[in-house]
């Protein structure tokens, strides 16, 4: 569902705008840091796509570590010293567990390290100690939809397009929901989509979803995709009433997450009932794949062995997709912080 990316034109993009810096990267230490960190992150992912999966998640982390410092020097929100970064601030442990299962924490939230003040920035949540298994994370990112890393009933990102939005003033915002899984819709029934919607921050907030008959307590009318999956038309009531297209399109972005011109419904991050920002889920991917690498060579080894380890074509996978997919996001997260 998602569109193609071009990393070339994004990363065009971002070196035309170290010329003139955006938001607070206009001037002084900020605007030095923000080029010389475009630079740097750049380089490193063009370094990305000429190696390997053995060293590849360095560079692709060490490039968006450094991208994160671009953003924070840009970004209106951070006054003083604020937009300074120092350290991490996320940590990745049990790495004798199966993949799926490594666990993923953070620093709490009054470190000043990389993921805690960006996620702050981004409105997306930390969590400190309380751990997340990197399978829930990796199912987030839309770019692993046909890559899941185990048979459990997932909650991947769902897809949701805003061109369906049309027509005069009304009430109800109207959208289809994609990407719904098979254990969902095998089910069939309002109390199993009830559940799997509550794990949604913005489906959570729905007014009701199409039925397939006029009784309240009918189940919903999902349609069926051939390759598997399916989706369900969801409306939400305004909350101004009757409202223009623009104003429709305007709450859906209020409850969905941006990747590249689509727009996701993802899944909360279970400590804290927030989901996050797709840059910041893509980091926790990424940099637990790299201390993977760094750490533990070994077992990384075995963990891209194509001919021995089910993950290794889904870890390709999300390297090749993260050096084509994130100079994007990086580009809209600039312009996020910096308007």
């Amino acid at each position: 569902m998602y569109m193609k990316a071009d990393p070339d034109e994004a990363w065009e993009k971002l070196r035309g705008s170290r010329a003139n810096p955006p938001g607070k990267a206009g001037g002084g230490a900020r605007r030095k840091t923000y080029g010389a960190a475009l630079e740097q992150a750049e380089q490193m992912f063009r370094a990305a796509a000429v190696v390997g999966p053995a060293t590849r998640p360095l560079q692709v982390f060490y490039g968006l570590s450094q991208a994160g410092r671009a953003i924070a020097a840009a970004a209106v929100d951070l006054k003083g010293e604020d937009w300074r970064l120092d350290g991490h601030g996320i940590k990745a442990s049990g790495f004798d567990k199966p993949f799926p299962d490594i666990e993923i924490r953070t620093d709490p939230s009054t470190s000043r390290a990389s993921f805690v003040r960006l996620s702050q920035l981004l409105d997306s949540p930390v969590w400190g100690k309380d751990p997340v298994r990197l399978e829930d994370v990796w199912d987030m990112l839309p770019v692993n939809l046909d890559y899941p890393l185990t048979d459990r009933n997932r909650h991947p990102a769902l897809y949701t397009d805003d061109r369906s939005i049309h027509g005069d003033p009304h009430p109800l915002l109207h959208v289809p929901v994609c990407d719904i899984p098979d254990w969902v819709i095998d089910n069939g029934g309002r109390e199993t989509t009830n559940a799997f919607f509550a794990k949604y921050p913005g489906l959570a907030q729905r007014h009701e979803y199409v039925r397939r008959t006029p009784h309240p307590d009918g189940p919903p009318d999902f349609t069926r995709y051939d390759h598997g999956g399916g989706e369900l038309r969801v409306s939400w009531l305004m909350p101004q009433g009757h409202a223009l297209v623009e104003e429709r399109r305007e709450h859906h972005h209020s409850l969905t997450r941006s990747h590249g011109r689509s727009r996701w419904f993802l899944p909360a991050i279970s400590p804290t009932g927030r989901e996050p920002h797709l840059l910041m889920a893509w980091w926790s991917v990424v940099y637990t794949l790299s201390m993977l690498a760094r750490y533990e060579p070994a077992g990384w080894d075995g963990l891209i062995s194509v001919d021995n380890n089910n993950h290794a074509v889904p870890i390709e996978s999300l390297l090749k997709r993260a050096i084509e997919f994130l100079p994007g996001l990086i580009v809209a997260t600039v312009d996020e912080v910096s308007g």
